[in-house]
């Protein structure tokens, strides 16, 4: 699996998170704990990909512009 790849998947597991802590802000329904239940193990498994998610995609915000236009 290469790198872009993984920095791809990161990044949607990036927007899923943003979108769902976007319906907490303007709604306060969490959407993760509607489906799987709250306190639930897969609750626990979504918030720790999106947490290493979010630390993947640090390397992006610190990659230099003209490398991230290339790829």
């Amino acid at each position: 699996m290469s790198v872009q790849t993984v920095q791809k998947i990161a990044l949607a597991f990036t927007i899923v998170g943003a979108l769902a802590w976007g319906l907490v802000g303007l709604f306060n329904f969490n959407i993760v704990e509607a489906i799987f239940g709250v306190d639930a193990l897969f609750t626990k498994i979504v918030y720790t990909f999106v947490g290493l998610a979010g630390i993947i995609n640090i390397g992006l915000l610190l990659m230099p512009f003209e490398e991230t236009a290339r790829k």
